[in-house]
């Protein structure tokens, strides 16, 4: 597939999207980013073939916002009418309520086609430093139409694959956003909260798997998760609600020593593992 592509903002999964195309793809790889030294590194490396400017926007024929939310709207504001009618612009942010009441109306505004995306991956550290072309391996990439022609979705159906991930999901801007308070942001308030605790300082020589697992997400980007969490307030709500909850009752448990209770919820949750088969 050869096609021309502007990544905007080369941080963590704009840079690594920049990487996997040159890698996997024939495609022609343009970028943007406020930082000259991210766009210096960028090239250097061979992660894009050039700075993004007008004449790129005008040339793509496919557009990938890589900034935070409200960045990604501000920038189709500022620069929509650049984008030609044939190209396909999607996203990458972790929320698509807020994304898809936006977006939707500036591609209609503008004439070319938007398609929200969040490829599901990503690790502890930010920036285009830590980018990397086989990051996506395996990931799961989520699709979100809002109205788009299936053309386009399927577009990004086939590069996602080219690309190497393992496979697209495609879904409402409202199923999406319910799901990934459950599935990424509740754990990484759950990190958060964790490694607040006074013994948290004090746990080498006494932690193992456990301490890795539950602790390793709270390496947070605080500005971005801000954002993504206010944006998803009722639904990250409703699962820290049912989150605090079942803490209570096993903390309950706990204090009255109350061993058949606590056995029963503790039961419980690996049932529900073990249906899953994980």
């Amino acid at each position: 597939m050869k096609k021309n592509v502007v990544i905007v903002g080369l941080g963590l999964i704009g840079g690594s999207l920049a990487k996997a195309f040159q890698k996997y793809s024939e495609c022609t790889v343009s970028g943007m980013d406020c930082d000259p030294s991210v766009l210096d590194a960028a090239l250097k490396c061979g992660a894009i073939d050039r700075i993004a400017g007008e004449q790129e926007l005008r040339e793509a024929d496919i557009l990938y916002l890589c900034l935070y939310p409200q960045a990604d709207i501000d920038f189709i504001q500022a620069h929509g009418a650049q984008i030609s009618p044939h190209c396909i612009v999607t996203d990458t942010c972790g929320i698509k309520r807020e994304i898809c009441a936006h977006l939707p109306k500036l591609a209609e505004q503008f004439g070319f086609s938007f398609v929200g995306g969040h490829p599901m991956a990503g690790k502890e550290q930010n920036g285009f430093v830590s980018s990397e072309a086989d990051l996506f391996d395996g990931a799961s990439y989520i699709l979100v139409p809002c109205g788009a022609p299936q053309r386009a979705v399927d577009t990004l159906k086939a590069i996602a694959i080219e690309l190497g991930f393992g496979g697209t999901v495609v879904t409402t801007p409202e199923h999406h956003d319910t799901m990934i308070a459950y599935t990424s942001q509740l754990p990484h308030v759950l990190a958060c909260a964790y490694v607040m605790s006074p013994c948290c300082p004090q746990h080498n020589g006494f932690s193992a798997g456990s301490y890795r697992d539950v602790s390793r997400v709270a390496r947070i980007n605080e500005t971005l998760w801000t954002e993504l969490f206010l944006d998803n307030a009722d639904a990250l709500t409703e699962e820290l609600d049912i989150l605090i909850d079942n803490i209570t009752r096993i903390s309950a448990a706990v204090k009255q020593r109350d061993a058949d209770t606590l056995r029963d919820l503790l039961r419980q949750g690996r049932l529900i593992k073990e249906r899953l088969g994980e």
